[in-house]
């Protein structure tokens, strides 16, 4: 198992969703279902209010490690791990949150995302139970755990907090 450590384009496109007193059916594949009289609807109206976010680059290092725990104990300074997965809506309202933290706090953590679907080991070893959740290590070891979705501010003082607490 190898672990990659990568700068990325993430690209989100919010689209408009036409609003209706029909009850919404729920598919067997986990997405919403518009009623009938709303799929083929094409109107110049909603393609005009069509947003494109993109979000650029984030600077990284380009780490390849063989395990996780070498990632943990070759790191130079407190890692910030978030357990996520694709599907979690409050993990995907976090990934531009944590753009801004990995920003502001460049010279005291190192901010690391890992998927709970593609490492279900490595979340079982930490007994992740709820996404997002967020793990502060230091020297190898778990020293701080918080979970939930929370704004760029609030995650900011909390692991600073954290790192004055512990340290």
């Amino acid at each position: 198992m190898a672990l990659s450590l990568s700068a990325a384009i993430t690209t989100t496109t919010v689209r408009p969703c036409p609003s209706s007193s029909s009850k919404l059916k729920l598919s067997h594949f986990s997405s919403l279902q518009l009623p009938s009289e709303f799929r083929n609807f094409r109107s110049q109206h909603v393609k005009s209010r069509l947003r494109r976010r993109t979000f650029g680059l984030v600077a990284s290092k380009n780490q390849t490690f063989s395990t996780f725990d070498e990632l943990l104990e070759k790191s130079d300074k407190p890692v910030l791990v978030d357990f996520y997965a694709t599907w979690c809506g409050p993990c995907q309202f976090m990934v531009p949150v944590l753009e801004q933290v990995s920003a502001s706090l460049i010279d005291k953590i190192q901010v690391v995302k890992i998927d709970t679907e593609k490492y279900p080991a490595i979340a079982d070893k930490y007994q992740i139970q709820a996404l997002p959740t967020f793990v502060l290590f230091k020297d190898g070891k778990p020293f701080d755990r918080f979970e939930g979705a929370m704004g760029a501010d609030q995650l900011i003082e909390r692991v600073e907090a954290s790192l004055q607490i512990k340290q």
